[in-house]
């Protein structure tokens, strides 16, 4: 049996525990702030929403190089999975694409495939465990690959928002418009999947956007049967256990996974925020 190693971006925020109880091969973005830039990773958390709120324009991210992705993919098993954060979000999954063909030329013995995830952060996550769980299990990488291809539909994924502070710098909405939501304390609820971040639903104030995304993600799994779930916070643990408890009262799991959103995410989603994905 072939051996099988397991490789992604940081965008997946992935706690370093489960990567490595996993064996997932990590490769970190880059997050700038100006003149200075960052390797995902080699800033805290807490550090980088503090300086992102101090902030007048947004942080940018950058893909890792193909070399990056390269020596990833270095090691004794013969075959490795990639799944990266979405194609429409980021130029990561083309970088490894890119890596890949690199790789096998160098190496033409061994095989890599890459697959979009079609989403990011937890949702990303899931996915990830999922394939490393059925390559423990003895799955090939065909069989691995055509399961999470079907899987990718599947994944349930909301997030509430703190503010639209992040959204307004980013130019995504109209100033005015951002500002007087901010001012009536509405939470945006999006969707992420199918490659896409979407504004799905409204909430005013902290304990009835939770209430939301919660009701959310049961309706949207109601008549399914899932075992994983995954809950990441923007500097808020509090929220992210609000969350659990909810979600517990309506549903039992296998796993529960509580993570931080990461630089690469956070830009996006601001501090405050939280995300509920389940598979």
């Amino acid at each position: 049996m072939k051996k099988i190693r397991i490789v992604t971006d940081s965008s997946c925020d992935l706690n370093k525990d489960i990567a490595e109880k996993y064996n997932i091969q990590i490769v970190p973005l880059n997050v700038s702030f100006g003149d200075n830039i960052y390797t995902d990773g080699d800033i805290k958390i807490d550090e980088f929403y503090k300086m992102m709120s101090n902030s007048s324009t947004l942080p940018k991210t950058s893909c890792p190089s193909p070399e990056k992705f390269m020596k990833s993919y270095e090691g004794e098993e013969d075959e490795i999975l990639v799944i990266t954060l979405a194609s429409n979000l980021s130029g990561t999954y083309s970088t490894a694409v890119l890596a890949k063909n690199m790789f096998e030329e160098e190496y033409p013995d061994k095989k890599v495939v890459v697959i979009d995830s079609e989403t990011g952060s937890i949702g990303q996550g899931l996915l990830l465990i999922k394939a490393a769980q059925l390559a423990k299990e003895g799955k090939n990488l065909d069989e691995i690959v055509n399961i999470i291809e079907s899987l990718k539909k599947d994944v349930v994924f909301y997030g509430a928002l703190e503010t639209l502070e992040n959204a307004i710098k980013g130019g995504r909405i109209n100033p005015l418009a951002g500002k007087i939501i901010n001012a009536l304390n509405f939470k945006v609820i999006v969707k992420i999947g199918n490659g896409e971040v979407k504004p799905c639903d409204k909430a005013r104030g902290d304990n009835n956007s939770i209430k939301k995304i919660v009701e959310n993600v049961c309706d949207s799994i109601k008549e399914r049967e899932v075992k994983s779930l995954s809950i990441a916070h923007a500097n808020c643990l509090d929220k992210a256990l609000k969350v659990k408890e909810m979600m517990l009262k309506n549903h039992s799991f296998e796993n529960i996974m509580i993570s931080d959103i990461g630089p690469v995410m956070g830009t996006y989603s601001s501090k405050g925020a939280v995300l509920i994905s389940v598979l």
